[in-house]
């Protein structure tokens, strides 16, 4: 499977993804336009919807609402290398979920595919060739 990278001017990359092409942009301040998030910004991004659409699809499953439900991504950043050290997702459940479905919630949350990818991260190889 492929995903293809552009350079679509400026500071702008941009990937094409089945379909789909997935803008980004640096900050004004780091000479950019400011026209799209920053790449590391869809990292974090595709953590909290990956968390989700797993949490989203159980509550579909057992047919509980989800209009007053929300996730809440933050994080720790190492102060010398400014890595990031702990992410941290609260769930936000109404009042009206139900108890006996929390730790099956919970659960799924952990088994969101993006999370497990880092907890055992694949092998980079990058290579160069001559269009």
């Amino acid at each position: 499977m492929d995903m293809e990278i552009t350079f679509p001017g400026g500071k702008k990359v941009d990937a094409l993804y089945k379909g789909f092409t997935i803008k980004t942009d640096q900050p004004v301040d780091e000479d950019g336009e400011g026209s799209a998030p920053e790449p590391f910004s869809l990292f974090l991004a595709s953590i909290g919807t990956c968390v989700g659409i797993y949490v989203l699809s159980f509550c579909q499953r057992n047919k509980i609402p989800t209009p007053d439900m929300k996730l809440v991504l933050s994080f720790e950043k190492d102060q010398v290398t400014h890595m990031i050290e702990n992410i941290h997702i609260n769930m936000f459940l109404p009042k009206e979920f139900p108890e006996k479905y929390r730790n099956a919630v919970m659960k799924t949350a952990e088994a969101c595919a993006v999370k497990r990818h880092l907890e055992k991260p694949p092998k980079f190889t990058i290579s160069v060739s001559k269009l």
